[in-house]
């Protein structure tokens, strides 16, 4: 375990880790965005669909060049692992989003646009990267030093 521990730590492996979270926020906040203020989907509900299309594009870009070096079976199964372990990720970031952003009312409209919104959904975010990450190397890719 010491081993995949350290492997934690990769300052590289980290970087671009969180360099493909940051597309994956785009892709979440952009989707969140054009469901709620275009198509005025319910928050709640947009922000699951956001989650999905995040998770898949994050999965691509990781599976190809975060973790390239690492991963056991097909795609298809790290594609499955990948979901059960974000599971608790999305599930923290659905729960910070859903608690804060309906328990706390802000009005920061700017052009149109509910920036408290984006500012709830880039803090849910960003707690759910950390977990993501530890679980992600150890489970998903059983990163290795």
């Amino acid at each position: 375990m010491p081993a995949r521990i350290s492997a934690l730590a990769s300052r590289a492996r980290f970087g671009k880790f969180v360099s493909v979270g940051a597309v994956g926020a785009v892709v979440d906040v952009t989707t969140l965005l054009v469901l709620t203020e275009a198509a005025g989907v319910w928050a709640a509900a947009a922000n699951v669909a956001s989650i999905e299309a995040a998770i898949l594009v994050m999965f691509a870009v990781n599976d190809r060049w975060t973790f390239a070096d690492a991963g056991s079976g097909s795609v298809g199964r790290r594609l499955v692992r990948s979901h059960v372990v974000r599971a608790g990720g999305s599930t923290l970031q659905y729960a910070l989003f859903v608690g804060v952003f309906y328990g706390v009312t802000v009005d920061a409209t700017v052009f149109g646009v509910d920036c408290w919104l984006i500012a709830v959904k880039g803090g849910a975010i960003a707690v759910a990267m950390l977990v993501n990450y530890v679980f992600e190397s150890l489970f998903t890719w059983h990163v290795q030093e």
